[in-house]
């Protein structure tokens, strides 16, 4: 049902998982733990799933907060759940106990963050968009405003598409390279011509290099090529189903 990091669970006082797509009420296409707020799976179902998510992080099902995820680069500070509807953002950051933090994926990279010490969390989505403008950053300069020193910060990267299964065309490639020459490092040869295949979990540790992040780690688990325990968006895209669902995962203050 879940998968844990060693480096986040060595940490005191927090409680987190990657969950997967095992052990959950959800039927079809999404069977079975899909926990994703914005898919077509049924409400019901979707509801006890997160239900189930939230017990094993031991907080209230209303305290499993989330976004309305954007492939941005804006991050929330939170105290408690949303009032009204799920802001338009792609990460959150929080000091309060109680209120786990849950990233929605389904290719792209589950960022947790924690700096124990200063006792605040952080979860990401990243994208490519997210990764390349500066969703990283972004969330650790929002722990800072909490407290937390990047040198402190513990950053896992949970399933996330790899670079065998990741394809992309000569203009994805040239944006990147437009933005920096080194990036062309991130790109192998596919076998189509003109394309390339994108390790985004090596750009996304770069962008954690670059913030400054303590420690960061890769669980180097790849959602496209491990149906069994993953949902994959470009899997979905690839067999023209109608839709996907979405891996949860998350963390919270103990």
């Amino acid at each position: 049902m879940f998968i844990t990091s060693p480096d986040l669970a060595a940490e005191p006082g927090l409680r987190h998982a990657f969950f997967t797509r095992e052990g959950g009420v959800s039927s079809g296409i999404y069977a079975s733990l899909n926990g994703g707020l914005g898919s077509s799976d049924d409400a019901a179902a979707i509801a006890e799933n997160r239900a189930r998510m939230a017990a094993h992080l031991a907080v209230a099902p209303s305290h499993l907060v989330s976004l309305h995820q954007v492939h941005s680069a804006d991050v929330e500070i939170i105290g408690g759940p949303w009032p009204g509807e799920r802001p338009k953002a792609d990460a959150m950051v929080s000091a309060a106990p109680g209120v786990a933090l849950g990233i929605s994926t389904a290719d792209c990279g589950p960022i947790l963050f924690a700096d124990s010490e200063a006792r605040v969390i952080g979860a990401a989505h990243a994208g490519w968009k997210g990764a390349f403008s500066g969703i990283v950053a972004s969330t650790v300069t929002a722990m800072e405003k909490l407290g937390a020193r990047r040198e402190r910060i513990v950053a896992v990267l949970g399933p996330t598409i790899s670079a065998k299964a990741y394809e992309v065309g000569p203009e994805f490639v040239e944006r990147f390279k437009a933005e920096n020459q080194t990036y062309a490092r991130f790109f192998t040869a596919s076998e189509r011509a003109a394309h390339a295949m994108f390790d985004l979990p090596a750009f996304i540790g770069l962008r954690a290099q670059e913030a400054g992040i303590g420690r960061f780690l890769d669980l180097s688990l790849c959602t496209y090529g491990d149906e069994d325990r993953f949902f994959s968006y470009r899997r979905t895209t690839h067999r023209g189903e109608p839709d996907y669902g979405r891996l949860i995962s998350a963390i919270t203050l103990a």
